[in-house]
């Protein structure tokens, strides 16, 4: 249903306008509810630029986006360790956008606040389970230790 609302509002409105990339969205987020991370990103990877380009980055619907395109990372197994840094930058920047533009009280700013703490824990996780949290603290002290 909401593939054919996407594509419909592609036809009626074109790529670039804003109900088009508000059903991207929406898609977006039913895709991933369902656990269909993969298609989930590869959607957002394609409308994201249009979005920020027609919308801005101030504009609610990009930041829905953000916060989706990261949960499509940091939820997903197979991602790497690279793409689970990607989630944890993308939903800083989102946090950051979301405080300025809408308030620290806004329902948005607190939804990339509990998307970000989940991003984090998710790297921590990654990075314990192969060793790479163990291997950079290791670094640090003796690049400490040297000073």
């Amino acid at each position: 249903m909401s593939l054919d609302v996407y594509s419909g509002s592609v036809k009626l409105h074109g790529e670039e306008h804003e109900n088009t990339l508000l059903e991207a969205n929406n898609y977006a987020d039913i895709l991933t509810e369902l656990e269909l991370l993969e298609e989930a990103r590869s959607l957002l990877r394609k409308v994201m630029p249009v979005a920020q380009r027609v919308l801005g980055e101030s504009h609610e619907v990009m930041h829905h986006m953000w916060l989706i395109y990261a949960e499509t990372l940091f939820k997903d197994d197979t991602t790497t360790l690279d793409d689970l840094r990607e989630s944890v930058t993308v939903l800083e920047d989102a946090e950051r956008i979301s405080r300025r533009v809408f308030g620290g009280t806004h329902p948005n700013t607190g939804w990339s606040e509990v998307t970000l703490g989940e991003a984090r824990a998710a790297l921590r996780a990654r990075e314990a389970s192969s060793g790479v949290a163990t291997r950079t603290r290791a670094a640090r002290a003796r690049r400490s230790e040297e000073e």
